[in-house]
């Protein structure tokens, strides 16, 4: 394990000297992002450094005529590096492509219920993560995330929340964590903080984190990881013991760096 490591960090090393983003298209890509401001010199450097080594890891490529612009593929692979800024990018092992439409896509994948029937996805989507599969996005929903007051929605955190979620299985909210006490934890905090949500959509109150989250407990994490980076102190308002969980997982707290 030494020696696969060892050979990681250099190839990594490699990479970083090889492929340095421009300064500029760097600067630009920031700057349609204000979330990023909770980071300091040293964290956006070391952002910028996973951002490379995603890039050179991840095929980010048009789908139905879209053109992926540089500027493009470095917003949203800022994106998804925040989440493992301190963890490791080997979350996102197992795949290598995320595919960006012009707008909203119909999957067209088909299932099966638990009655044999089979059903087919026709419904229009903005974003979509497959298990061992690629990631689908559509721009417009991508660059509107950059609004979070506006859209009330980061796209891409969103998508790649559900990616580290899947790593130990299908999409069900509860990501890799270190131990049994840790899951344990993890799964009683967001077991009771899912069911209060739930029953606060179903009574009709008007909530302030979307209502989707209520749909899976993978569609709450993913949601709620949004709100973790994008505006932490609603979580911390709302659901103090998912912010905590969240903080020990993720190795960040957006809240008390952006008070800071």
């Amino acid at each position: 394990m030494r020696v696969f490591d060892a050979l990681r960090r250099y190839r990594q090393k490699r990479i970083l000297r090889a492929a340095a983003l421009p300064d500029a298209l760097w600067r630009d890509a920031c700057a349609t992002l204000p979330f990023l401001a909770m980071y300091g010199n040293e964290d956006l450097a070391r952002l910028r450094d996973l951002v490379v080594l995603f890039l050179d890891a991840k095929s980010i490529v048009g789908a139905q005529g879209h053109d992926v612009t540089p500027l493009q593929r470095v917003i949203i692979a800022i994106q998804a590096c925040v989440l493992v800024l301190n963890l490791d990018l080997a979350l996102y092992d197992g795949f290598e492509t995320i595919f960006v439409y012009p707008g909203e896509f119909v999957p067209g994948w088909e299932y099966e219920d638990e009655y044999g029937v089979v059903h087919r996805q026709e419904d229009a989507l903005a974003g979509e993560a497959m298990h061992r599969g690629p990631v689908v996005l559509s721009w417009p929903d991508v660059a509107a995330s950059a609004d979070w007051d506006g859209a009330q929605m980061n796209l891409v955190i969103h998508e790649f929340a559900h990616k580290i979620d899947m790593q130990n299985g299908d999409a069900n909210g509860c990501p890799p964590l270190p131990d049994a006490a840790a899951r344990d934890e993890w799964l009683k905090v967001m077991r009771d903080a899912y069911e209060d949500f739930g029953a606060r959509v179903d009574a009709g109150e008007d909530t302030a984190i979307d209502p989707y989250a209520v749909e899976t407990p993978g569609e709450f994490f993913a949601v709620l990881s949004e709100v973790f980076f994008a505006e932490p102190d609603l979580l911390v308002d709302e659901y103090p013991d998912v912010y905590r969980e969240f903080a020990r997982f993720y190795r960040q707290d957006p809240g008390a760096a952006r008070h800071s």
